[in-house]
């Protein structure tokens, strides 16, 4: 029987681990939640043995805040560093989270740029119009790639024209002088809330809403 390579496994579970590590942390933190409640509720029995025997030494029926947090604290401290633990844990998947949500926005600003480069030095050589003519052919074969059926088309009320909307996969009938102010009134709603889900702007062309219209904007 041949060896078993320690290495790659130990790279390929590294790796996992990474991928994974905030569900792994929220889930930790949550684990740990639930075993601090434990723990609290098992040193509870404890505490009230304390605090009797405080009484009695003292000879009082009622301890101050001070002298109950003085005799129970030590009992506490198993439950409350869990807690703290799980708090830590918590926080660290969360600054995971923020982390890529930097590094992809950074990626899709690049992506963006480069596109857009792109698409103006096409301008510049091939001219607007020849520019425009592939953006035509490039439309004509993704409808082409999606025939309409008459009974898929969605009446929108505002407008006549057929349009094809390729993320979502749907013909409708609008106008294009309404699409053009839906997007200018979606901007302008940007400008002053940095953001705007997709399913806004389908809710302005008379569209309804879809699942990932909420996540793309």
């Amino acid at each position: 029987m041949g060896k078993i390579k320690v290495a790659p496994i130990f790279e390929g579970l590294k790796r996992t681990f990474i991928k994974r590590s905030p569900e792994i942390l929220i889930g930790v933190g949550i684990t740990g939640f639930i075993f601090a409640g434990i723990l609290a509720v098992k040193a509870t029995p404890k505490a009230m043995e304390l605090l009797d025997d405080k009484r009695d030494e003292l000879e009082k029926d009622d301890l101050t805040v001070v002298e109950t947090v003085q005799t129970t604290w030590k009992v506490y401290i198993p439950s409350v560093a869990t807690a703290l633990l799980s708090s830590v844990c918590i926080i660290g998947a969360n600054s995971v989270h923020m982390k890529r949500y930097a590094a992809l926005s950074a990626a899709c600003t690049m992506a963006e740029t480069s596109l857009r480069e792109y698409s103006d030095k096409v301008i510049e050589t091939i001219g607007e119009k020849k520019e425009q003519e592939v953006r035509d052919a490039i439309a004509k074969d993704e409808v082409e790639k999606h025939p309409v059926q008459n009974s898929e088309v969605l009446v929108t009320g505002k407008g006549k024209t057929l349009c094809y909307d390729s993320l979502s996969g749907r013909y409708f009938k609008s106008d294009i002088e309404k699409i053009k102010k839906a997007i200018n009134d979606v901007n302008r709603r940007m400008l002053n809330e940095n953001s705007v889900a997709l399913n806004e702007y389908y809710g302005e062309i008379g569209l309804a809403a879809v699942g990932i219209g909420e996540s793309v904007g």
